[in-house]
C-alpha cells in the first residue's frame, strides 16, 4: 500500500474516504482495539460540511445529526448576551451546522471505507526510513508494515509529530473540562440552538444532538479544581435546568478531560509524512473548529490531487492551509481566556461588551471561518 494513516478518528477516516476517491492505495493503522468515538457529541460547522458535501457524504451526516440555525450566549443564568443567526450561511451554502453524536458521525465515514483499510490494536513504536527510501513501521504489537507515504493523523499527541519533527510540548490552558450525553428534553425554544453559557472561572454548553438526546460540557479553571472533588461541586450558580440536565446523565457517559492545544508549527509535511488535525495544528474548543479544521486539510489535500501527484500535493498543502488553521487557534485560545474570567469586574465588562457586539463584525468572523480557501 501506498500510503500509511496513522489515527482512525475523524481526520484519518476522511482523509481515507478522500483517497479512495483519488484512487491511491491506503491502510488506516488505529491505536486502539475499537474505533470508540469519545466527547460524546460534536458540531460539524458550515465549512467542514462544505467539504463532506465534496466527499459525496454531508446528506448522510445531516439525516443523523440536528441542524443548528442559532448560536446563544449567554450569562450562567441563561440571560441572552449575544444571539448569531446562522441561517443566512445555510441559504449561501444551502448547508446547515450539524450537531451529531460522534458514534453516529464514525459509522457515516466508516461506512464509506471497506473493514479490511483499517487496521485496529496498531499502536505505532517507531519510524525508520530504509535505503529505498521507505518508511518502515514498528508497532506495539511485534508487527511492521513498509510505505511510502505516511499521513500522521494521530491528534494531539502525534506519534508520528515527535517521530519526524521532533517532540513539540503542549500549551495547558488551565481549564478542566467535562462532556456528557443524555436523554433530556429540551424547551422548545432550544430548538436548533447552541448555547453556551459564561460565569466566573467556568462555563458550560449546550445543543440537541437528535430527539429527546443532549450533549453538554462544562468547563472550569484549574485554579479551582480539585482533583477527586464531584462535578456537582463546581455547578454553583448554574442555570437549574442546566444543572440538572449534567447530574441526571449517568456516570459512565460523562468523559473528563484538560485542554491543552498545540504551539504553532510552520511546516506539516517532511520527507513524504504530512500531519494534518490535530497533529499539525490542534487548537482548544473554543470555536467549535478543531475537528472542522482537521477536515479542512483533507478538503485542500483532495483539490490539489486532482491537478498533482500526491507528493506534491502533500508538499503544497501547508502553505495554502497554514494561515487560517494557525487564526483558528489563536482566536480560540484568546476567546478561552476570555469565557473563563473568573475576577468578578472583568467577567461583567466582558458580558457588557458582548452585548454590544456589533453584527457586522460577527459577520466578517463568521465569513473567516466557514470560506474554504481556494486551491
Amino acid at each position: 500500500m501506498e500510503v500509511a494513516i496513522i489515527g482512525g478518528g475523524i481526520a484519518g477516516l476522511t482523509m481515507a474516504i478522500a483517497l479512495k476517491r483519488a484512487n491511491i492505495p491506503f491502510v488506516i493503522y488505529e491505536a486502539t482495539k475499537e474505533i470508540k468515538p469519545v466527547g460524546a457529541g460534536i458540531a460539524i460547522a458550515n465549512n467542514a460540511m462544505q467539504v463532506y458535501r465534496h466527499l459525496g457524504v454531508a446528506d448522510k451526516l445531516s439525516d443523523k445529526g440536528t441542524r443548528i440555525s442559532n448560536v446563544l450566549l449567554t450569562d450562567f443564568s441563561l440571560n441572552i448576551l449575544d444571539h448569531t443567526d446562522l441561517t443566512p450561511f445555510e441559504q449561501q451554502y444551502k448547508l446547515a451546522n450539524v450537531a451529531i453524536h460522534r458514534s453516529q458521525l464514525h459509522q457515516v465515514l466508516l461506512g464509506e471505507l471497506e473493514t479490511a483499510d483499517i487496521l485496529l490494536d496498531k499502536r505505532l513504536e517507531e519510524i525508520t526510513c530504509n535505503n529505498e527510501g521507505l518508511y518502515q513501521l514498528a508497532f506495539k504489537d511485534g508487527s511492521k508494515a513498509t510505505h511510502k507515504f505516511i499521513i500522521g493523523a494521530d491528534g494531539l499527541r502525534s506519534q508520528v509529530r515527535q517521530h519526524i519533527f521532533g517532540e513539540k510540548p503542549l500549551r495547558d490552558a488551565k481549564q478542566v473540562c467535562w462532556r456528557g450525553v443524555l436523554d433530556f428534553e429540551l424547551p422548545q425554544k432550544y430548538e436548533h440552538v447552541a448555547l453556551e453559557g459564561w460565569g466566573r472561572g467556568k462555563r458550560f454548553g449546550f445543543v440537541k444532538l437528535e430527539e429527546h438526546v443532549v450533549y453538554w460540557y462544562y468547563l472550569v479553571n484549574e485554579s479551582i479544581y480539585k482533583e477527586g472533588s464531584p462535578l456537582d461541586s463546581y455547578l454553583s450558580g448554574c442555570d437549574p435546568m442546566v444543572r440538572k440536565m449534567i447530574l441526571d446523565t449517568p456516570s459512565a457517559s460523562i468523559f473528563r478531560d484538560k485542554i491543552y492545544d498545540l504551539p504553532l508549527l510552520d511546516e506539516w509535511y517532511k520527507d513524504k509524512v504530512a500531519l494534518i488535525g490535530d497533529a499539525a495544528h490542534a487548537s482548544t474548543p473554543n470555536l467549535g473548529q478543531g475537528a472542522c479544521q482537521a477536515i479542512e486539510d483533507v478538503y485542500v489535500i483532495s483539490k490539489l490531487l486532482e491537478r498533482y501527484s500526491l507528493e506534491e500535493s502533500l508538499a503544497k498543502f501547508t502553505a495554502i492551509r497554514r494561515y487560517k488553521a494557525h487564526m483558528i487557534v489563536c482566536e480560540s485560545w484568546k476567546l478561552g481566556k476570555v469565557a473563563q474570567f473568573s475576577n468578578p469586574l472583568l467577567a461583567g465588562m466582558r458580558n457588557t461588551v458582548f452585548k454590544m457586539l456589533p453584527a457586522s463584525l460577527k459577520k466578517k468572523q463568521l465569513v473567516a471561518m466557514f470560506e474554504l480557501q481556494k486551491v
